[in-house]
Protein backbone atom coordinates (compact mmCIF):
# COMPACT_ATOMS: atom_id res chain seq x y z
CA UNK A 1 0.00 0.00 0.00
CA UNK A 2 1.43 3.46 -1.02
CA UNK A 3 1.26 6.12 2.00
CA UNK A 4 -2.13 7.67 1.60
CA UNK A 5 -2.74 11.19 2.90
CA UNK A 6 -6.14 11.36 4.73
CA UNK A 7 -8.32 13.63 4.42
CA UNK A 8 -9.77 15.86 6.44
CA UNK A 9 -12.96 16.01 8.46
CA UNK A 10 -13.97 19.49 5.96
CA UNK A 11 -13.02 17.22 2.91
CA UNK A 12 -15.22 14.39 3.93
CA UNK A 13 -17.87 17.11 5.06
CA UNK A 14 -17.58 18.68 1.56
CA UNK A 15 -17.65 15.43 -0.50
CA UNK A 16 -21.30 14.22 1.78
CA UNK A 17 -22.68 17.88 0.91
CA UNK A 18 -21.82 17.85 -2.79
CA UNK A 19 -22.96 14.36 -3.18
CA UNK A 20 -26.05 14.47 -1.13
CA UNK A 21 -26.93 17.58 -2.82
CA UNK A 22 -26.62 16.51 -6.69
CA UNK A 23 -28.24 13.15 -5.86
CA UNK A 24 -31.61 14.96 -3.78
CA UNK A 25 -31.16 12.86 -0.96
CA UNK A 26 -32.63 15.22 1.94
CA UNK A 27 -30.78 13.70 4.67
CA UNK A 28 -27.40 11.58 5.39
CA UNK A 29 -24.74 11.46 8.06
CA UNK A 30 -20.97 9.40 7.43
CA UNK A 31 -18.57 8.36 9.71
CA UNK A 32 -15.13 7.46 9.07
CA UNK A 33 -12.96 5.32 11.60
CA UNK A 34 -8.67 5.13 10.38
CA UNK A 35 -5.90 4.22 12.36
CA UNK A 36 -8.50 4.75 15.60
CA UNK A 37 -9.01 8.34 14.77
CA UNK A 38 -13.06 9.27 13.96
CA UNK A 39 -14.67 11.80 11.57
CA UNK A 40 -18.38 12.58 11.14
CA UNK A 41 -20.10 14.67 8.80
CA UNK A 42 -23.17 15.62 8.06
CA UNK A 43 -26.09 17.04 5.67
CA UNK A 44 -29.93 18.17 5.00
CA UNK A 45 -32.54 17.50 7.19
CA UNK A 46 -34.57 15.22 8.93
CA UNK A 47 -37.96 15.11 7.49
CA UNK A 48 -38.66 17.28 4.55
CA UNK A 49 -42.69 17.85 6.29
CA UNK A 50 -41.10 18.70 9.76
CA UNK A 51 -37.44 19.92 8.95
CA UNK A 52 -34.65 19.81 11.91
CA UNK A 53 -30.90 19.95 10.51
CA UNK A 54 -29.14 16.22 10.69
CA UNK A 55 -26.14 16.47 12.73
CA UNK A 56 -24.73 14.78 15.49
CA UNK A 57 -27.50 12.82 18.23
CA UNK A 58 -29.46 12.36 14.60
CA UNK A 59 -30.57 8.68 15.12
CA UNK A 60 -31.33 6.55 11.78
CA UNK A 61 -33.29 3.35 11.37
CA UNK A 62 -29.58 0.87 10.21
CA UNK A 63 -31.56 -2.18 9.09
CA UNK A 64 -29.76 -5.14 8.83
CA UNK A 65 -26.64 -4.27 10.29
CA UNK A 66 -28.15 -5.04 13.00
CA UNK A 67 -28.07 -8.75 12.27
CA UNK A 68 -24.80 -8.21 13.02
CA UNK A 69 -25.30 -7.42 16.62
CA UNK A 70 -28.03 -10.43 16.83
CA UNK A 71 -24.73 -12.63 15.46
CA UNK A 72 -22.50 -10.94 18.31
CA UNK A 73 -24.58 -11.05 21.15
CA UNK A 74 -25.04 -15.18 20.01
CA UNK A 75 -21.33 -15.49 19.89
CA UNK A 76 -21.43 -14.24 23.49
CA UNK A 77 -23.41 -16.91 24.47
CA UNK A 78 -21.75 -19.18 22.80
CA UNK A 79 -18.88 -18.28 24.83
CA UNK A 80 -20.71 -18.78 28.06
CA UNK A 81 -21.29 -22.40 26.88
CA UNK A 82 -24.80 -22.10 26.86
CA UNK A 83 -25.45 -21.82 22.88
CA UNK A 84 -23.16 -24.35 20.23
CA UNK A 85 -23.08 -23.07 16.42
CA UNK A 86 -23.11 -26.59 15.15
CA UNK A 87 -26.51 -27.68 17.76
CA UNK A 88 -29.84 -28.20 16.12
CA UNK A 89 -32.09 -24.87 16.46
CA UNK A 90 -34.88 -27.36 18.15
CA UNK A 91 -32.24 -28.13 20.95
CA UNK A 92 -33.03 -24.16 22.19
CA UNK A 93 -36.45 -23.82 20.00
CA UNK A 94 -38.01 -26.84 20.22
CA UNK A 95 -41.93 -25.77 19.12
CA UNK A 96 -40.04 -25.16 15.96
CA UNK A 97 -42.11 -26.38 13.04
CA UNK A 98 -41.36 -25.95 9.34
CA UNK A 99 -42.60 -27.41 5.70
CA UNK A 100 -39.47 -29.40 5.49
CA UNK A 101 -39.53 -32.12 8.53
CA UNK A 102 -35.99 -32.74 7.58
CA UNK A 103 -34.90 -29.07 8.18
CA UNK A 104 -37.07 -28.70 11.09
CA UNK A 105 -35.15 -31.65 12.61
CA UNK A 106 -31.21 -30.76 11.65
CA UNK A 107 -31.43 -26.68 10.86
CA UNK A 108 -28.29 -25.19 13.14
CA UNK A 109 -27.48 -22.26 14.59
CA UNK A 110 -25.09 -21.47 11.93
CA UNK A 111 -27.54 -21.80 9.39
CA UNK A 112 -29.66 -19.21 10.57
CA UNK A 113 -26.45 -16.37 10.27
CA UNK A 114 -25.01 -17.49 7.12
CA UNK A 115 -28.39 -17.23 5.58
CA UNK A 116 -28.64 -21.33 4.05
CA UNK A 117 -31.67 -22.61 6.04
CA UNK A 118 -33.03 -22.28 2.60
CA UNK A 119 -36.88 -21.38 3.04
CA UNK A 120 -38.24 -18.24 2.37
CA UNK A 121 -36.75 -15.09 3.81
CA UNK A 122 -39.29 -12.20 3.36
CA UNK A 123 -41.80 -13.01 5.97
CA UNK A 124 -43.20 -9.94 6.73
CA UNK A 125 -46.42 -10.58 8.87
CA UNK A 126 -46.96 -8.12 11.63
CA UNK A 127 -47.27 -10.22 14.58
CA UNK A 128 -47.71 -7.40 17.16
CA UNK A 129 -45.35 -4.91 19.43
CA UNK A 130 -45.76 -7.14 22.63
CA UNK A 131 -43.57 -9.11 24.27
CA UNK A 132 -44.32 -12.85 22.66
CA UNK A 133 -43.96 -10.93 19.07
CA UNK A 134 -40.97 -13.28 18.60
CA UNK A 135 -43.11 -16.20 19.71
CA UNK A 136 -46.05 -15.80 17.32
CA UNK A 137 -43.33 -14.95 14.39
CA UNK A 138 -41.28 -18.34 14.30
CA UNK A 139 -44.97 -20.02 14.49
CA UNK A 140 -45.61 -18.41 10.96
CA UNK A 141 -42.68 -20.39 9.90
CA UNK A 142 -44.67 -23.55 10.00
CA UNK A 143 -45.94 -21.99 6.49
CA UNK A 144 -43.48 -21.24 4.60
CA UNK A 145 -42.10 -22.67 1.90
CA UNK A 146 -38.70 -24.37 1.72
CA UNK A 147 -37.10 -22.98 -1.52
CA UNK A 148 -33.29 -24.86 -1.40
CA UNK A 149 -32.08 -27.99 0.21
CA UNK A 150 -31.13 -27.12 3.71
CA UNK A 151 -27.30 -25.90 3.26
CA UNK A 152 -26.60 -25.88 -0.30
CA UNK A 153 -27.03 -22.38 -1.42
CA UNK A 154 -26.98 -18.99 0.15
CA UNK A 155 -30.14 -16.87 -0.08
CA UNK A 156 -30.84 -13.75 2.17
CA UNK A 157 -33.00 -14.77 4.78
CA UNK A 158 -34.52 -12.06 7.46
CA UNK A 159 -36.71 -14.87 8.99
CA UNK A 160 -33.63 -16.96 9.95
CA UNK A 161 -32.42 -13.92 11.80
CA UNK A 162 -35.66 -13.78 13.77
CA UNK A 163 -35.50 -17.19 14.89
CA UNK A 164 -31.97 -16.57 15.75
CA UNK A 165 -33.53 -13.75 18.21
CA UNK A 166 -36.24 -16.53 19.77
CA UNK A 167 -33.06 -18.78 20.85
CA UNK A 168 -31.20 -15.48 22.48
CA UNK A 169 -34.90 -15.10 24.07
CA UNK A 170 -35.07 -18.79 25.53
CA UNK A 171 -32.12 -19.13 26.53
CA UNK A 172 -31.53 -15.91 28.50
CA UNK A 173 -35.19 -15.92 29.82
CA UNK A 174 -35.10 -12.56 28.64
CA UNK A 175 -37.20 -10.03 25.56
CA UNK A 176 -34.63 -10.08 23.05
CA UNK A 177 -34.03 -6.69 22.90
CA UNK A 178 -33.89 -7.05 26.70
CA UNK A 179 -31.19 -9.34 26.35
CA UNK A 180 -29.49 -7.31 23.72
CA UNK A 181 -29.32 -4.36 25.54
CA UNK A 182 -27.51 -6.00 28.77
CA UNK A 183 -25.19 -8.31 26.02
CA UNK A 184 -24.07 -5.46 23.83
CA UNK A 185 -25.71 -1.95 24.69
CA UNK A 186 -24.62 -1.14 28.00
CA UNK A 187 -21.01 -2.98 28.26
CA UNK A 188 -20.23 -1.51 24.46
CA UNK A 189 -21.96 2.20 25.67
CA UNK A 190 -24.33 2.11 22.98
CA UNK A 191 -26.02 4.64 25.16
CA UNK A 192 -27.79 6.05 21.32
CA UNK A 193 -28.95 2.72 19.86
CA UNK A 194 -32.54 1.82 20.72
CA UNK A 195 -35.46 -0.29 19.48
CA UNK A 196 -38.65 1.16 20.51
CA UNK A 197 -40.37 4.03 18.92
CA UNK A 198 -40.97 5.32 22.81
CA UNK A 199 -37.28 5.94 22.77
CA UNK A 200 -36.52 7.47 19.70
CA UNK A 201 -39.52 9.57 19.65
CA UNK A 202 -38.01 11.83 22.61
CA UNK A 203 -35.18 12.31 20.39
CA UNK A 204 -33.73 14.10 17.11
CA UNK A 205 -34.92 11.78 14.48
CA UNK A 206 -35.12 10.65 10.73
CA UNK A 207 -38.12 9.71 8.64
CA UNK A 208 -37.75 7.83 5.71
CA UNK A 209 -38.58 8.84 2.34
CA UNK A 210 -39.47 7.56 -1.00
CA UNK A 211 -39.56 9.01 -4.57
CA UNK A 212 -43.05 8.84 -6.27
CA UNK A 213 -43.68 10.47 -9.94
CA UNK A 214 -40.30 12.08 -9.00
CA UNK A 215 -41.21 14.05 -6.01
CA UNK A 216 -40.33 13.64 -2.63
CA UNK A 217 -43.13 12.14 0.29
CA UNK A 218 -42.39 10.87 3.74
CA UNK A 219 -42.54 6.89 3.89
CA UNK A 220 -44.67 5.65 6.41
CA UNK A 221 -45.30 3.35 8.43
CA UNK A 222 -41.65 4.32 10.21
CA UNK A 223 -41.11 1.33 11.94
CA UNK A 224 -41.10 -2.38 10.61
CA UNK A 225 -42.57 -4.76 12.92
CA UNK A 226 -41.18 -5.94 16.32
CA UNK A 227 -40.63 -9.29 15.33
CA UNK A 228 -38.51 -8.50 12.33
CA UNK A 229 -35.89 -6.54 15.38
CA UNK A 230 -33.36 -9.48 15.03
CA UNK A 231 -33.16 -8.78 11.84
CA UNK A 232 -32.98 -5.31 11.55
CA UNK A 233 -35.11 -3.08 14.25
CA UNK A 234 -32.74 -0.49 15.35
CA UNK A 235 -31.84 3.27 15.38
CA UNK A 236 -28.37 4.89 16.45
CA UNK A 237 -26.60 7.81 15.89
CA UNK A 238 -23.75 7.46 13.24
CA UNK A 239 -21.55 7.75 16.66
CA UNK A 240 -22.81 4.73 17.87
CA UNK A 241 -22.11 3.12 14.41
CA UNK A 242 -18.65 3.80 14.86
CA UNK A 243 -18.27 2.96 18.25
CA UNK A 244 -19.64 -0.19 16.62
CA UNK A 245 -17.01 -1.09 13.86
CA UNK A 246 -14.27 0.37 16.49
CA UNK A 247 -15.27 -2.67 18.64
CA UNK A 248 -15.35 -4.76 15.60
CA UNK A 249 -11.76 -4.08 14.29
CA UNK A 250 -10.83 -4.33 18.07
CA UNK A 251 -9.63 -6.68 19.96
CA UNK A 252 -12.95 -8.25 21.43
CA UNK A 253 -12.70 -6.69 24.94
CA UNK A 254 -15.09 -6.32 26.79
CA UNK A 255 -17.31 -9.19 25.21
CA UNK A 256 -15.62 -11.72 23.37
CA UNK A 257 -12.48 -13.05 22.62
CA UNK A 258 -10.45 -12.01 19.64
CA UNK A 259 -10.92 -15.61 18.69
CA UNK A 260 -14.75 -15.46 18.74
CA UNK A 261 -14.20 -11.65 17.11
CA UNK A 262 -12.13 -13.61 14.29
CA UNK A 263 -14.25 -16.86 13.78
CA UNK A 264 -17.25 -13.87 12.57
CA UNK A 265 -15.13 -12.73 9.78
CA UNK A 266 -14.13 -16.11 8.49
CA UNK A 267 -15.64 -17.60 5.29
CA UNK A 268 -18.30 -20.04 6.15
CA UNK A 269 -20.35 -20.73 2.93
CA UNK A 270 -19.22 -19.26 -0.92
CA UNK A 271 -21.35 -17.56 -2.91
CA UNK A 272 -19.18 -15.64 -5.41
CA UNK A 273 -20.61 -12.91 -7.95
CA UNK A 274 -23.38 -12.18 -5.47
CA UNK A 275 -24.40 -8.41 -4.84
CA UNK A 276 -23.38 -9.09 -0.79
CA UNK A 277 -19.91 -10.40 -1.74
CA UNK A 278 -18.08 -13.96 -2.63
CA UNK A 279 -18.14 -15.13 0.84
CA UNK A 280 -20.40 -14.73 4.19
CA UNK A 281 -18.92 -15.44 7.79
CA UNK A 282 -21.33 -15.36 10.96
CA UNK A 283 -23.67 -12.71 9.83
CA UNK A 284 -20.86 -10.50 7.99
CA UNK A 285 -20.38 -10.68 4.37
CA UNK A 286 -16.57 -11.03 2.85
CA UNK A 287 -15.25 -9.53 -0.56
CA UNK A 288 -11.99 -8.65 -1.62
CA UNK A 289 -11.04 -5.61 -3.12
CA UNK A 290 -8.05 -4.23 -4.91
CA UNK A 291 -6.08 -6.90 -2.52
CA UNK A 292 -7.66 -6.58 0.48
CA UNK A 293 -10.53 -8.26 2.40
CA UNK A 294 -13.62 -6.13 3.09
CA UNK A 295 -16.11 -7.14 5.69
CA UNK A 296 -19.55 -5.55 5.81
CA UNK A 297 -23.15 -5.55 6.49
CA UNK A 298 -25.27 -2.87 5.17
CA UNK A 299 -29.08 -2.08 5.37
CA UNK A 300 -32.49 -1.07 4.58
CA UNK A 301 -35.56 -0.09 5.88
CA UNK A 302 -38.36 1.80 5.24
CA UNK A 303 -36.92 4.68 3.41
CA UNK A 304 -33.58 4.75 5.25
CA UNK A 305 -30.44 3.42 3.82
CA UNK A 306 -27.36 2.45 6.04
CA UNK A 307 -23.82 1.33 4.02
CA UNK A 308 -21.52 -0.43 7.09
CA UNK A 309 -18.14 -1.60 5.38
CA UNK A 310 -14.69 -2.58 7.19
CA UNK A 311 -11.17 -3.25 5.79
CA UNK A 312 -9.47 -4.75 9.03
CA UNK A 313 -5.97 -4.87 7.86
CA UNK A 314 -5.93 -0.93 6.87
CA UNK A 315 -7.69 -0.20 10.54
CA UNK A 316 -10.54 1.41 8.63
CA UNK A 317 -14.34 1.59 8.53
CA UNK A 318 -16.99 4.24 6.90
CA UNK A 319 -20.71 4.02 7.61
CA UNK A 320 -23.08 6.02 5.63
CA UNK A 321 -26.88 6.56 6.79
CA UNK A 322 -29.52 8.21 4.68
CA UNK A 323 -33.35 8.90 5.04
CA UNK A 324 -34.38 8.08 1.40
CA UNK A 325 -34.82 9.54 -2.23
CA UNK A 326 -34.24 7.08 -5.15
CA UNK A 327 -30.87 7.88 -5.85
CA UNK A 328 -29.83 7.01 -1.29
CA UNK A 329 -28.07 3.97 -2.47
CA UNK A 330 -26.13 5.71 -5.19
CA UNK A 331 -24.92 8.23 -2.57
CA UNK A 332 -23.84 5.45 -0.09
CA UNK A 333 -22.30 3.38 -2.41
CA UNK A 334 -20.33 6.65 -3.97
CA UNK A 335 -19.31 8.08 -0.77
CA UNK A 336 -17.49 4.26 0.47
CA UNK A 337 -15.98 3.72 -2.56
CA UNK A 338 -14.26 7.50 -2.69
CA UNK A 339 -13.42 6.77 1.29
CA UNK A 340 -11.83 3.43 0.44
CA UNK A 341 -9.34 4.95 -1.90
CA UNK A 342 -9.06 8.19 -0.11
CA UNK A 343 -8.70 7.00 3.70
CA UNK A 344 -7.58 3.43 3.20
CA UNK A 345 -5.59 3.85 -0.35
CA UNK A 346 -8.07 0.98 -1.35
CA UNK A 347 -9.56 1.85 -5.68
CA UNK A 348 -13.15 -0.29 -5.83
CA UNK A 349 -13.64 -1.59 -9.89
CA UNK A 350 -16.85 -2.45 -11.22
CA UNK A 351 -16.21 -5.16 -13.58
CA UNK A 352 -16.60 -4.48 -17.28
CA UNK A 353 -19.68 -6.02 -18.77
CA UNK A 354 -19.44 -8.28 -22.03
CA UNK A 355 -22.06 -8.93 -24.27
CA UNK A 356 -23.01 -12.21 -25.56
CA UNK A 357 -25.56 -13.46 -28.67
CA UNK A 358 -29.22 -13.74 -28.80
CA UNK A 359 -29.09 -17.36 -29.06
CA UNK A 360 -26.77 -17.48 -25.95
CA UNK A 361 -29.36 -15.49 -24.01
CA UNK A 362 -32.61 -17.29 -24.43
CA UNK A 363 -32.24 -19.65 -21.51
CA UNK A 364 -31.78 -17.09 -19.18
CA UNK A 365 -35.02 -15.60 -19.84
CA UNK A 366 -38.31 -16.10 -17.72
CA UNK A 367 -40.39 -15.17 -14.90
CA UNK A 368 -38.49 -15.83 -11.59
CA UNK A 369 -40.06 -15.66 -8.04
CA UNK A 370 -39.28 -15.52 -4.22
CA UNK A 371 -42.18 -14.90 -1.43
CA UNK A 372 -41.77 -11.15 -1.98
CA UNK A 373 -40.73 -10.16 -5.48
CA UNK A 374 -41.03 -11.47 -9.04
CA UNK A 375 -38.04 -11.09 -11.84
CA UNK A 376 -38.78 -10.86 -15.29
CA UNK A 377 -35.40 -11.18 -17.43
CA UNK A 378 -35.92 -10.69 -20.69
CA UNK A 379 -33.63 -10.29 -23.77
CA UNK A 380 -33.34 -6.76 -25.16
CA UNK A 381 -30.88 -4.89 -27.50
CA UNK A 382 -28.26 -8.19 -27.29
CA UNK A 383 -28.14 -8.68 -24.17
CA UNK A 384 -30.18 -9.26 -20.83
CA UNK A 385 -32.53 -6.69 -18.65
CA UNK A 386 -34.31 -7.66 -15.19
CA UNK A 387 -36.83 -5.80 -14.07
CA UNK A 388 -38.06 -6.79 -10.08
CA UNK A 389 -41.22 -6.15 -8.78
CA UNK A 390 -42.40 -6.55 -5.35
CA UNK A 391 -45.57 -8.28 -4.59
CA UNK A 392 -48.58 -5.68 -4.14
CA UNK A 393 -49.61 -8.32 -0.79
CA UNK A 394 -46.12 -7.86 0.27
CA UNK A 395 -45.41 -4.27 0.08
CA UNK A 396 -49.10 -3.46 1.69
CA UNK A 397 -47.57 -5.01 4.99
CA UNK A 398 -44.41 -2.62 5.22
CA UNK A 399 -45.71 0.94 3.27
CA UNK A 400 -48.61 2.69 1.76
CA UNK A 401 -49.96 3.13 -1.75
CA UNK A 402 -48.60 1.37 -4.75
CA UNK A 403 -45.51 -0.70 -5.09
CA UNK A 404 -42.59 1.65 -7.12
CA UNK A 405 -42.57 0.67 -10.48
CA UNK A 406 -38.90 0.39 -11.02
CA UNK A 407 -37.59 0.20 -14.56
CA UNK A 408 -35.87 -2.23 -16.11
CA UNK A 409 -32.05 -3.18 -14.45
CA UNK A 410 -29.61 -3.84 -17.81
CA UNK A 411 -27.77 -7.15 -17.67
CA UNK A 412 -24.00 -7.73 -18.54
CA UNK A 413 -22.13 -10.73 -18.41
CA UNK A 414 -18.76 -10.89 -16.30
CA UNK A 415 -16.33 -12.67 -18.40
CA UNK A 416 -16.77 -14.41 -21.34
CA UNK A 417 -18.59 -17.85 -19.89
CA UNK A 418 -20.02 -18.24 -16.63
CA UNK A 419 -23.25 -17.51 -15.53
CA UNK A 420 -22.21 -14.12 -13.34
CA UNK A 421 -23.11 -10.91 -14.61
CA UNK A 422 -23.23 -7.23 -13.23
CA UNK A 423 -25.77 -4.12 -13.73
CA UNK A 424 -24.40 -2.06 -16.37
CA UNK A 425 -26.54 0.70 -15.75
CA UNK A 426 -28.66 3.09 -13.98
CA UNK A 427 -28.85 3.38 -10.12
CA UNK A 428 -27.67 -0.10 -9.79
CA UNK A 429 -24.88 0.12 -11.55
CA UNK A 430 -22.13 -2.25 -10.69
CA UNK A 431 -24.30 -4.53 -8.76
CA UNK A 432 -23.28 -8.24 -9.16
CA UNK A 433 -25.14 -11.26 -9.23
CA UNK A 434 -25.78 -14.74 -10.94
CA UNK A 435 -27.51 -17.66 -12.68
CA UNK A 436 -27.59 -21.09 -11.04
CA UNK A 437 -28.22 -24.25 -12.67
CA UNK A 438 -29.66 -27.57 -11.47
CA UNK A 439 -28.06 -30.86 -11.68
CA UNK A 440 -29.28 -31.08 -15.16
CA UNK A 441 -27.48 -28.00 -16.07
CA UNK A 442 -30.81 -25.98 -16.89
CA UNK A 443 -30.92 -22.41 -15.48
CA UNK A 444 -33.51 -22.65 -12.68
CA UNK A 445 -32.68 -19.52 -10.92
CA UNK A 446 -31.23 -15.73 -10.58
CA UNK A 447 -29.40 -14.23 -7.75
CA UNK A 448 -30.42 -10.63 -7.23
CA UNK A 449 -29.51 -8.66 -4.32
CA UNK A 450 -28.68 -11.48 -2.49
CA UNK A 451 -31.85 -13.55 -2.49
CA UNK A 452 -32.14 -16.45 -4.92
CA UNK A 453 -35.14 -16.14 -7.20
CA UNK A 454 -36.78 -19.72 -8.22
CA UNK A 455 -37.60 -19.67 -11.95
CA UNK A 456 -41.16 -20.61 -12.61
CA UNK A 457 -42.20 -24.05 -13.73
CA UNK A 458 -42.43 -24.43 -17.41
CA UNK A 459 -40.54 -20.78 -18.47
Amino acid sequence: MSQVTRPATKQLQDELTKRATELGVPGAAAGVLCAGEEQQAFHGVTSIENPLAVDEHTLFQFGSTGKTYTATAMMRLVEQGVVDLNERVKTYVPELRLQDKDVEENVTVLHLFNHTAGWSGDVLDDTGRGDDALAKYVELLANVPQETPLGKAASYNNAALSLAGRIIEKVTGKTYEQAMKELIFTPLGLDDTFFFLNDVITRRFVVGHTTEDGALKVARPWALPRGGNPAGGMSATVGDLIKWARFHLGDGKPLLTKESLDRMKQPTFEMRGSALGDFVGIAWFLRDIDGVRVVEHGGNTIGQNCGFQMIPERDFAVVVLTNGGENASVLEEGLVKWAFENYAGVVERDPEPVKRTGAALAEYAGRYETIAVVCHVSVSDGGLSVKAEVKPEVWAQVSEGDPPDEPPMPLGFVGEDGDGYVVSDGPSKGMKGYFARNDAGEVDAVHLGGRLAMKAEGE
